[in-house]
């Protein structure tokens, strides 16, 4: 009998659940064991009831494992939430409620008053905001969520500086991968030999978000970073890795040398306690002229869990 945690994937038939899967394949302390998604794939075995598109194969054990409603009854404490974010504003609050700590990949609570924006490497100080949730004095659950897949690499660049020279202006232009769209995502139409400048509601998630994310935990809620901040954001005919151009101002005046050492030198709680996913650089300056690029570096640091289950 495995000693692993279990785990459910909400939403798991789509793009994001699939890489949920993928990730958590040889997670040494988790282990998939539930599965659920829309009333079309209830009651089905995993491999018939989604399209897989990733790389890598589906795991056999998650091929076999049968489809779950996508209800609380049954489910296993912990959930990893992989919905759009219409389905996940109204769900997502059923497995809180419902006693399940629900860490969610969607848009929908991230900027709730009470709900955790996290990035580990950069304000794992705001998860006791957990405690402020209505559904954690109810029930002992709860709801986390990660950042927009654009504003995790920003923050995480903007994060040393700002600790260290404190930022005052970031002006952020975005070439964002198809991935991001998910599946069937963007027609090729519509991408190929094209770049779209305009992603519905993205460039508001930028800019709310990366302040949040910077901001200060204060009793019941987060106080927004006070720099000013602007995104553009287009949408550019890549396959996988995200592209920013960023242009800030501080508030300390910097060298170069003095910024890259502050990349270099960045080091967080995840790489403390070793945790198994987390990359032993969370940042990395590449001295190339013509780095970075998504074709070779988008999955630089990328942490391989085979062989550790």
């Amino acid at each position: 009998m495995s000693n692993k945690l279990p785990v459910g994937i909400l939403g798991a038939t789509g793009i994001v659940g699939q890489r949920f899967i993928q990730l958590l394949e040889n997670h040494p302390w988790f282990e998939v064991s539930w599965l659920a998604a829309s009333d079309r794939s209830e009651g089905k075995p995993y491999s018939q009831a989604a399209r897989w598109r990733l790389k890598t194969a589906i795991p056999e054990r998650v091929a076999k494992m049968t489809v779950s409603p996508a209800a609380p009854e049954g489910a296993p404490k912990i959930i990893f939430a992989a919905l759009d974010a219409a389905i996940a504003q109204e769900m997502e609050p059923q497995f809180a409620a419902a006693g399940h700590a629900v860490i969610s990949n969607s848009s929908a609570l991230r900027m709730q008053k009470d709900v955790p924006l996290v990035i580990p490497e950069v304000n794992a100080d705001h998860i006791p905001l957990i405690e402020a949730q209505a559904w954690r004095k109810s029930s002992s659950g709860f709801a986390v969520t990660n950042p927009n897949c654009s504003a995790i690499g920003l923050v995480l660049a903007l994060a040393p500086l700002h600790r260290r020279f404190e930022l005052e202006t970031v002006m952020a232009v975005t070439m964002q991968a198809v991935s991001g769209a998910g599946y069937p995502g963007v027609a090729s139409l519509d991408i190929l030999g094209n770049v779209i400048p305009y992603i519905a509601k993205e460039e508001e998630k930028m800019e709310e978000e990366t302040q949040k994310l910077l901001g200060k935990l204060n009793g019941a809620g987060i106080i927004p970073a006070p720099f000013a901040m602007s995104a553009q954001c287009n949408r550019v005919a890549v396959e996988d890795g995200h592209t920013e151009s960023v242009s800030i101002r501080l508030k300390k005046k910097a060298q170069p040398e003095e910024i890259i050492a502050a990349w270099n030198d960045f080091w967080a709680e995840p790489q403390t306690l070793r945790l198994p996913s987390a990359p032993d650089q969370p940042v990395m300056y590449l001295h190339g002229v013509d780095r970075p690029q998504p074709r070779g570096t988008a999955h630089a640091g990328q942490v391989d869990l085979r062989g550790t289950a």
